[in-house]
């Protein structure tokens, strides 16, 4: 029996929307997943602190950890300032959270496993950055490209570099996200594949399969681990970002 490893990856139509000139818009297993995502984030959230309980239960626990975890990494890094763009640093983290977690499910979908969602989502944190510096700043938002003690010598190829570095934030924001998502899933499914081919094989395959259904166990708590992981790695990188917007001098 043969698994295919990319095939949880695919893109699958399920409910036709609008046809426009040809080009068909239909509702797909990606968009549903991200309105259960939506979905569970905001039953967590808004059903775990409806009762405002003085002493939190499990779930308003958790929820008020999330909060000040966030809360915690904005000012950290982007200072008191920062915090002006908390709610979107903790939707941005509890989306990515949940995404990663929810894909983690057999014959689930992993939407950050795609590279246009995480593309999506890094270039909404570049635009907000650039058009934020600048209605912060003006034109002395781009005192960001300028380094100071740079001898004068060299400063036209250090500003090259962090132009160049600048532009390619969104690249390396997005793949990171994608890349270890995609990797891991990959992954979890060539072991379960030889689970499966093993344990086909008879009594002697069974104790074969012993050793990847090992490797199977091991590599879904790394995976649970990874999944909080990338989610504060996404948000963290955009304080960052968002700190360069608001102090581009330091």
């Amino acid at each position: 029996m043969q698994v295919d490893p990319i095939h949880q990856f695919q893109i699958k139509n399920l409910i036709p929307m609008v046809d426009m000139g040809g080009h068909h818009i239909d509702f797909t297993n990606s968009a549903l997943f991200m309105f259960i995502i939506v979905g569970a984030v905001s039953t967590l959230l808004i059903g775990a602190t409806a009762r405002h309980a003085v002493v939190p239960g499990r779930f308003q626990s958790i929820a008020e950890i999330s909060y000040e975890f966030v809360a915690n990494t904005v000012r950290s890094s982007a200072g008191n300032e920062g915090m002006k763009f908390f709610p979107f640093v903790f939707t941005l983290f509890m989306f990515v959270l949940f995404a990663n977690l929810i894909g983690l499910i057999p014959y689930s979908f992993t939407v950050t496993s795609q590279l246009i969602v995480t593309a999506t989502l890094a270039l909404l944190v570049f635009f907000i950055v650039v058009g934020y510096g600048f209605w912060r700043n003006g034109l002395h938002f781009l005192n960001l490209f300028v380094p100071k003690g740079v001898p004068k010598l060299i400063l036209p190829a250090i500003v090259v570099i962090e132009v160049l570095s600048f532009l390619s934030r969104p690249v390396s924001h997005s793949v990171r996200l994608f890349a270890n998502m995609l990797a891991g899933h990959i992954t979890l499914q060539v072991f379960a594949g030889f689970i499966i081919m093993l344990a086909s094989a008879g009594i002697l395959g069974w104790f074969g399969a012993a050793l990847p259904f090992i490797m199977v166990v091991l590599l879904t708590a790394l995976e649970l681990l990874v999944a909080f992981l990338q989610a504060y790695v996404f948000a963290i990188l955009t304080c960052i970002y968002l700190n360069d917007a608001i102090h581009p001098g330091h």
